[in-house]
């Protein structure tokens, strides 16, 4: 199953699998989240969903739940 992934705010789309890493998501659309940790202990890649969940990219697969997954993006300067 596919879903269209959109990063924001570049508004960025792409298709991805159901279970894909976020991150190889994120890399494959030429869409930068910062890491530091990757085991999502340090929240340097956290971002916010459009249904107002924040998740850490690090840890985080595609779900299943939509046809449609926003990713709203922002750096935070100390990263």
């Amino acid at each position: 199953m596919n879903v269209r992934v959109r990063f924001l705010p570049d508004d960025v789309t792409i298709d991805a699998e159901v279970g894909e890493p976020l991150l190889d998501v994120a890399d494959r659309a030429g869409v930068f989240i910062p890491t530091g940790c990757l085991m999502g202990t340090c929240h340097a890649c956290t971002v916010d969903l459009d249904d107002g969940e924040t998740i850490r990219a690090c840890i985080t697969s595609v779900p299943p739940k939509d046809e449609e997954l926003t990713v709203h993006l922002f750096s935070d300067p100390t990263w």
